[in-house]
């Protein structure tokens, strides 16, 4: 029996749409927080990997979800690089030693020295692959990474940014230095990827999630372009294994019709219609998404989000999924209804 989240990945018929929502391995789960808490703090979280197997399980246990998405953070990839990472509980992610300069970034490991360091990813990815072929219920494993546009937000302003001021900055006045980061980061990406699909993933999303700070006219050269040739070095070594592509807020960028790769899979995000992603895409990929996570606090408007979504979509060549992370205030019995509901409204 084939895992049914692959075969949707792929266009396949299935018996039903499967589900699953990005961050279900977290806060919103009592179970989450007790390992959390087990573990010190989200790092060591990160770096412990029995304790990452057993978050990433969870959801499949608790929420019913049909994919497990590995436990892990986008920005192990330039903590690995040399950069000073820390996480500060009520603030979040925070580099000590942003990036400012060509001599800052030629003081990071890149290439193969670097993915090779992200060794405690690659061993809960073997773990999970045990434990999930032992259960033998064929749900799929998916790995993945921040796009690195996503990455580089992070490395040039040091912390979360409203304004990407600094990065914006770079791009407009040094973007021979961005790019160069982009590169770097990229090629860590591709040797990354590679090794997490060697160590037992199924599936690969790439994430994308400031993709709405950067104008239309300029996401191709600083963004999607590096996300498609992250996806062809994977495409050529693993034709088999499906990639989704999700840039969260670009809805203008899918409107132009600038959309374009070697990938399976939209991730639509909750702000952009997913009707005109079909109009557009969906004879390419299939899609992804895209209910607005908030609704999960009502079960009344996830089920109408769940059935608008369903008549637009179908019952082919589509995932359900939330249009971004799901919030940590949100109720276990809610997440599991909105997971009932995308298997109620698609069963064949």
């Amino acid at each position: 029996m084939g895992k049914i989240f692959v075969d949707a990945c792929l266009g396949k018929e299935t018996p039903y749409t499967p589900v699953w929502m990005m961050r279900q391995a977290g806060r919103y789960l009592p179970e989450y927080m007790k390992v959390r808490a087990e573990a010190g703090n989200f790092l060591n979280l990160c770096h412990n990997p029995a304790q990452a197997a057993e978050v990433t399980i969870q959801p499949l246990d608790i929420v019913g979800v049909d994919a497990a998405i590995l436990f892990s953070d986008i920005l192990v990839i330039p903590d690995e690089m040399g950069m000073d990472l820390e996480f500060i509980k009520g603030f979040g992610p925070k580099f000590n030693d942003p990036l400012e300069t060509q001599e800052d970034l030629d003081k990071l490991i890149g290439g193969d020295e670097a993915a090779t360091k992200l060794s405690y990813v690659f061993d809960t990815i073997k773990l999970l692959r045990k434990q999930l072929d032992e259960r033998g219920d064929d749900i799929a494993l998916i790995g993945f990474t921040g796009a690195p546009w996503t990455l580089a937000t992070y490395m040039i302003e040091g912390q979360g940014t409203k304004t990407y001021n600094l990065c914006k900055k770079m791009m407009y006045s040094n973007p021979k230095l961005l790019h160069n980061i982009l590169e770097k980061v990229t090629e860590v990406v591709k040797l990354y990827m590679e090794k997490q699909i060697k160590a037992g993933i199924d599936v690969v999303q790439i994430f994308d999630s400031w993709a709405a700070a950067i104008e239309p006219s300029k996401y191709n050269e600083f963004s999607w372009r590096y996300m498609v040739d992250i996806a062809d070095y994977l495409k050529s070594r693993f034709p088999d294994t499906p990639i989704i592509m999700f840039p969260k807020g670009v809805s203008s960028f899918i409107e132009q019709g600038l959309v374009y790769g070697n990938f399976d899979v939209f991730g639509v995000d909750w702000g952009t219609p997913i009707s005109m992603v079909k109009e557009k895409l969906g004879d390419r990929y299939v899609l992804q998404g895209n209910m607005e996570p908030c609704r999960l606090y009502n079960k009344e408007e996830t089920t109408a989000s769940v059935e608008a979504i369903q008549k637009v979509m179908g019952t082919n060549r589509h995932i359900f999924n939330l249009g971004h992370g799901i919030l940590p205030d949100v109720p276990v019995e809610n997440a599991i209804h909105f997971v009932k509901e995308c298997q109620r409204v698609s069963k064949k």
